[in-house]
């Protein structure tokens, strides 16, 4: 039996001691006739076949490896639990299962989910017993209805162009956790710079006093206590010692709560978001946003990384060239990439893997927003999130053009329930009503680049290519969040290879391309940012800085000089 993959805790900011990891082997069947639940898969004691958990049965690090579409599979695991682990609350955890879910304990349906990208757990309490457990899942995946986010998910049989391997069923860690009968559900932290001081805002099952103990670098510096009544509960924690959490520096403050016999270690750090005209800043400073795309693939596990080195590799890979952040595109992250780019002071954008969903029906509203709303829910406490962007480039479906009411109200909902981050309704096109106006520009002639928004640089109006379709807002911060996705098949061999406009001669044309385009946004004192794409090449893709399996194409010492002067909005 293969040793179990990514043993880590996988949700660092509300990590208590009684977990139980169940990553490693599963058994497993395919259901392409999706009639397992007509056959009682459910009540099986055994599947057919074995697959390694995290791991999606389209990757190689799975043991399966197949690359067809795959409309439903089922797992089962048995689990032994003691009397002592049954005294209070069992809840068995999935960090993402793609898409539609089914779960049975004991061949007792527990519980449903719908949407690939968000964690979510059940309370199987009931349902559990003292001594073997049979844990069974059923996920349905249909990346071609219309009625789920698919993301970069290939909606042929080949992945092509900008779209690539998908992914069904589970694809992030299965984990249980033991609670006391009262205990902590939900935490919310918001930051208050000039007061120096936190604000924990807690949902707790049960009552009694929530304390709290803030530390910096093992040394307490703040503590609170408050009752929770009606299952909530808010501390004010001032804080004797301020450090700011800034681009490259995370400085995160460890936090420990207690409520009755749960204890929750957690963190937070001190940042705030504000907009100012075409500013953004970060704890009160105009900071140029150098972001990279990241796609979050892997060549040997597609959207899951191997391991826990490996998240924190691209994060690095990313600093070393230059940028202070990314935009986590078409996909939600894993929350413990997230937790290492807090760790590390790394900027990133959240966003909804949209492409694939028919948003020009008014019912896609149902197939969108639970799911978002569930993203903004389990990652509201990161400080690396800087903004929200539920969609990515909403083209027409079919020929049907968006509802642009449905983009309002998720818009609207964002900030209903977030008011301490901006959100871009759609990046790139096409937008309704949003705080940043943000572009798509994949020009590869650098004097061509600038001269389009060398009037905007002077004080103009600004100047957008899909100008039929939307209008640029005056006065509010403007990014081109994506650009330059230069083509370069460094290993020169792949006949399909993939990327924008015509790909340079030489090593020199490349970086000199590189540098005018960037150069010509650096200099722009309207433009907060940029997002270059991307990190690196995925698959046929290959207008990466690195290749698929991160190796530098060229000395990125290079484009550290390049994107690390500073820019012309800068303070």
């Amino acid at each position: 039996m293969a040793q179990a993959a990514r043993t880590e805790h996988p949700k660092p900011q509300m990590q208590r001691e009684n977990w139980q990891n169940l990553n490693g082997e599963w058994d497993f069947a395919f259901d392409f006739g999706c009639s397992g639940v007509e056959r009682r898969f459910y009540e099986r004691d055994r599947l057919d076949r074995k697959i390694q958990v995290p791991f999606c049965p389209e990757s190689d690090l799975s043991g399966i490896g197949y690359k067809d579409f795959i409309p439903a599979v089922w797992y089962q695991k048995k689990v032994e639990l003691t009397k002592e682990q049954l005294e209070g609350h069992v809840r068995l955890h999935f960090g993402a299962v793609d898409y539609e879910c089914r779960l049975w304990v004991n061949g007792q349906e527990a519980g449903t989910h719908r949407g690939g990208y968000v964690s979510f757990s059940f309370d199987i309490t009931k349902y559990a017993k003292e001594g073997v457990n049979t844990l069974t899942l059923y996920a349905r995946d249909d990346t071609r209805s219309g009625r789920q986010c698919k993301g970069k998910q290939s909606g042929l049989f080949h992945s092509q162009g900008c779209d690539y391997t998908r992914t069904t069923g589970i694809w992030q860690t299965v984990w249980l956790e033991f609670l006391p009968k009262a205990y902590i559900e939900k935490l919310y932290y918001y930051p208050n710079i000039a007061e120096s001081s936190v604000t924990v805002r807690a949902v707790t099952v049960g009552e009694g006093i929530l304390s709290a103990e803030a530390s910096y670098e093992g040394k307490i510096c703040g503590q609170a206590q408050a009752r929770a009544t009606a299952g909530n509960a808010t501390l004010d924690i001032p804080l004797s010692e301020l450090h700011l959490w800034e681009a490259g520096a995370g400085r995160l403050y460890d936090l420990k709560l207690f409520f009755g016999e749960d204890c929750v270690n957690s963190y937070f750090g001190m940042r705030e978001i504000r907009l100012e005209g075409e500013r953004v800043l970060i704890n009160g400073r105009s900071v140029f946003q150098r972001l990279v795309l990241d796609q979050g693939f892997y060549p040997d596990g597609i959207y899951t990384a191997p391991s826990d080195q490996a998240l924190q590799r691209d994060i690095r890979l990313s600093m070393e060239a230059g940028f202070n952040g990314a935009r986590l595109h078409q996909k939600i992250f894993e929350e413990r990439f997230l937790y290492h780019c807090d760790r590390m002071g790394y900027l990133v954008w959240g966003e909804q893997g949209n492409w694939g969903l028919d948003l020009s029906r008014p019912d896609g509203l149902k197939c969108f927003l639970p799911e978002w709303m569930e993203a903004l829910d389990r990652d509201f406490n990161h400080p690396a999130i800087v903004g929200w962007c539920p969609f990515n480039e909403t083209w027409d479906y079919e020929g049907r053009r968006q509802d642009n009411d449905l983009l309002a109200m998720v818009y609207r909902m964002t900030k209903l329930f977030d008011t301490t981050r901006p959100c871009i309704d759609t990046s790139g096109n096409y937008h309704v009503v949003t705080d940043i106006y943000d572009m798509h520009d994949y020009e590869q002639d650098p004097a061509v680049f600038a001269a389009t928004y060398e009037e905007f640089a002077k004080g103009g109006p600004l100047t957008d290519r899909m100008a039929d379709r939307q209008t640029p807002v005056p006065g509010i911060p403007v990014f081109i969040s994506e650009y330059g996705g230069i083509k370069w098949d460094v290993e020169g061999s792949l006949a399909d290879s993939w990327g924008y406009g015509d790909g340079p001669k030489t090593e020199e044309e490349y970086i000199a391309r590189y540098q005018g385009l960037t150069d010509a946004l650096l200099d722009n004192p309207h433009m907060f940012g940029f997002c270059y794409t991307q990190l690196y090449d995925v698959e046929q893709e290959v207008n990466g800085l690195y290749t698929y399996d991160r190796k530098p194409k060229m000395d990125m010492e290079i484009f550290r000089k390049i994107n690390s002067r500073k820019a012309a909005i800068e303070d």
